[in-house]
């Protein structure tokens, strides 16, 4: 398959990756609920070694007034430009296990391009299985592990995964039309849709990452460090959970979402706690902004600066 010139470009580094790695990407974008993508995609870059591989043109991808890059203004001039990145790399897991690694943001534009060029990549280095992760809302309870939707070709994974299979439309993202054009030439794919609590949607959950590396693990055998999202979600639900023990109204809708996820885990045929009355429950709003003020106010009490900042 031929890639468009335009899009991308190949470093040095191209022609040493060796054929038959597994794909996997992590791009942000339309939908990140908890910050799974954008916490998981810094924590692997902050802890594996990469080079870059293929690297995409931004200003054919990159919608600018919606998504401005970074500039430091120090004191009477400009520094530290940082643009947009979005780049296919050479990694290594833990245990030095070479692997490919998309990441960076989900294209604005040229999305049919964009596939065909993530296509020509995966012909190029005869990938062997492509994974991507993202995270949704959903009304369940942090307080029980979190699931996923899981789509694809590879049905062992799908058997043993996915704890939700819903037949509804959605609005697509980049990777929905990759992975859709991947089973149409029958090429090793799977997503996960990992359900996040709805009331966690806007801060930063490090469940969330931990548990995305997890299924990159369950879907390529690769090994990835976890030791501090780890600690850094142990700290994060002990705050959650003093919350709720504070607020009545937080309370009740834990205790309700716990309810529905243990009956819909038993497969009954009762109210699955995927639905939800919305007359005698908080909102997901409300909740959201419960939450932020409870975390800004730890901060500001305990001078924590490693504590989650949405």
């Amino acid at each position: 398959m031929s890639i468009p010139e335009d899009l991308v470009r190949f470093t040095e580094s191209a022609s040493a990756v060796p054929a038959g790695l597994p794909l996997v990407i992590g791009l942000t974008g339309f939908s990140d609920a908890g910050s799974t993508i954008a916490q998981a995609v810094t924590y692997l870059r902050d802890s594996l070694s990469y080079d870059d591989v293929a690297i995409f043109d931004n200003d054919q991808l990159l919608d600018y007034r919606a998504r401005r890059p970074i500039i430091q203004f120090e004191h009477d001039h400009l520094t530290n430009y940082e643009p947009s990145r979005l780049a296919l790399s050479l990694a290594y897991d833990e245990l030095r296990r070479p692997f490919l690694l998309l990441t960076g943001y989900e294209p604005d534009f040229r999305w049919e391009s964009f596939t065909q060029t993530v296509m020509g990549l995966i012909e190029r280095f005869d990938v062997s299985h492509t994974t991507w992760v993202h995270g949704i809302p959903m009304p369940v309870p942090h307080t029980r592990p979190l699931g996923a939707a899981v789509s694809g070709n590879r049905e062992e994974l799908i058997e043993s995964l996915s704890i939700w299979r819903p037949s509804t439309q959605v609005p697509a993202n980049v990777l929905h039309l990759l992975e859709y054009r991947l089973q149409e030439n029958d090429l090793p794919v799977t997503g996960f849709a990992l359900l996040i609590p709805h009331y966690l949607t806007e801060t930063e959950y490090p469940a969330a990452a931990l548990t995305a590396l997890e299924l990159y693990t369950a879907a390529s055998g690769l090994v990835f460090p976890s030791d501090e999202l780890r600690e850094d979600g142990r700290q994060f639900i002990t705050r959650v959970d003093e919350q709720v023990a504070e607020n009545g109204e937080l309370h009740k809708l834990v205790s309700s979402l716990e309810a529905r996820y243990d009956t819909y885990m038993e497969g009954t045929e009762q109210r699955p706690p995927l639905t939800m009355d919305e007359h005698n429950l908080p909102s997901a709003d409300d909740i959201a902004a419960e939450l932020e003020r409870y975390l800004a106010g730890r901060r500001a009490s305990d001078g924590d600066s490693d504590a989650p900042n949405r």
